[in-house]
């Protein structure tokens, strides 16, 4: 399923493609996306912070009353005061996503081995930590 460069991949479309990854049914898959996303929106509804580290952060952000133009008709209008989801992309993620001889991820996450990382094992600390 390749797409072309400023296409958008569709909640489906994830479903498949994690059913594939994770070899795992898509009914499987459709369950586990729709429990990630409704996680996400119960806790940002209450007002917590989401981190998912190397991807990014969401947040919620309060905007306080104003009073805007309609564009069409010049008329003014008070906008209510509101909440906004928010998201700021992580380190990782922006990295991989300017490169573009970036490695595509396993579906574990980690980097899937290229020809300059095959083979190659990463040294452990005596403590045994990466």
């Amino acid at each position: 399923m390749r797409k072309r460069e400023g296409d958008t991949v569709t909640k489906s479309e994830l479903i498949e493609l994690l059913a594939h990854r994770s070899k795992i049914t898509k009914s499987r898959a459709e369950l586990v996306v729709h429990c990630v996303i409704a996680s996400m929106a119960d806790s940002l509804r209450r007002g917590e912070h989401i981190e998912v580290r190397g991807f990014g952060s969401f947040t919620v952000r309060d905007y306080k009353p104003y009073t805007g133009r309609n564009p069409r008709t010049s008329e003014t209008v008070a906008v209510e005061a509101k909440r906004l989801p928010f998201f700021k992309v992580g380190k990782e993620l922006k990295k991989l996503v300017n490169e573009s001889d970036a490695p595509a991820l396993q579906a574990d996450g980690e980097p899937a081995a290229t020809a300059a990382t095959a083979g190659k094992t990463r040294k452990r600390k005596p403590n045994g930590t990466p």
